[in-house]
């Protein structure tokens, strides 16, 4: 039997992570004093500003470990766009419109070559999310930064009776997932070590690709939600990042059955088997196919799936927490 793997293990703890932000978050009791204040708790997707009859909205990300998958390849072209992926996708789940973006770059030394491929990334990301890249900052860090990284904050802003928070879901809700375009930025530190231990980095996938410029597909840019908030009802939306469907828990009290999950693509099913990984630690692990959800009453299915055709029901909001998949509870 081939050694079996875990996130846990590649060095990489979500339950030691988790709790580490809780103590974290726990600190952070100070609340500005007069206008333009924080709006809500931290802890979702994107935290808000009070601006008026609108809202800001603020989040930062990075690209994580994918960086290393480019530095091997030696092909940094695509990692802007995970880095304003991962940004701007946070905002889109509470139905904030991404406007401005500024990048941070922390590196040992500068290459130029890597950085002109980078900024050609950034660009890319910016016209798929139409936003601007309004500054950023790049520090040469020796001896504390080994490499480069890469990460950003982007600026959304809404009406505020517009924002999805996910306080109007109820059971009976669809379930809608949105198919990713591969491993998006998260769970690379395991798959990097999977891949590793099989020496498998120019192995081809049935695609033709070999598995390194699989793991660099970019993060799906999910822009098409605007315009579907704007046309039907949307109750709650979920940006499957690193935790997995353990994202779903931030949108609602309510529990999620899931009975007919999106199709993994190869990279995943590949993965789950080279490093004889549980479905379990897949899943909350990776997005394992499904990028992004929707939550909307059933009337509002023809809209969604006219804006975005490879959106599909994979199942339903209901009174019982917790989340279930093809049936077994989900922890």
């Amino acid at each position: 039997m081939p050694e079996s793997f875990s996130y846990r293990d590649a060095g990489v703890d979500i339950d030691q992570e988790a709790a580490g932000i809780r103590a974290l978050i726990a600190a952070l009791t100070f609340r500005r004093k007069g206008r333009f204040s924080m709006m809500g708790s931290v802890g979702h997707f994107a935290g808000l500003i009070d601006f008026g009859e609108m809202s800001l909205a603020l989040t930062v990300d990075g690209v994580g470990t994918k960086m290393l998958v480019a530095d091997r390849a030696q092909d940094w072209s695509s990692v802007g766009i995970d880095c304003i992926a991962m940004n701007v996708n946070d905002l889109y789940v509470m139905n904030m419109e991404p406007v401005a973006f500024v990048d941070y770059i922390a590196t040992d030394s500068i290459s130029i070559e890597k950085m002109a491929q980078i900024g050609r990334g950034l660009n890319e990301g910016a016209r798929q999310a139409n936003i601007d890249i309004v500054g950023g900052e790049t520090a040469t860090l020796k001896n504390l930064v080994a490499g480069l990284d890469l990460a950003g904050t982007c600026l959304g802003i809404q009406k505020k009776g517009q924002i999805i928070t996910g306080d109007r879901v109820v059971p009976g809700d669809l379930i809608i997932g949105v198919p990713s375009s591969g491993i998006h930025s998260n769970g690379l530190t395991l798959a990097r070590r999977i891949v590793d231990s099989h020496e498998a980095w120019e192995e081809r996938l049935s695609n033709g690709k070999t598995i390194c410029q699989e793991l660099l597909c970019p993060t799906r840019i999910y822009a098409e939600v605007l315009p579907i908030c704007r046309e039907t009802v949307v109750t709650g939306m979920c940006h499957i990042t690193g935790g997995g469907l353990h994202n779903l828990n931030r949108i609602t009290r309510f529990g999620f059955s899931i009975d007919n999950p999106i199709e993994p693509q190869e990279i995943f099913r590949w993965l789950r088997e080279a490093g004889s990984v549980s479905d379990r630690e897949m899943y909350r692990t990776f997005n394992m196919g499904m990028g992004y959800t929707l939550i909307a009453p059933e009337s509002s299915l023809p809209a969604i799936a006219a804006r975005v055709p490879d959106a599909r029901p994979v199942g339903i909001i209901t009174e019982q927490p917790g989340i279930r998949l093809s049936g077994e509870k989900f922890t």
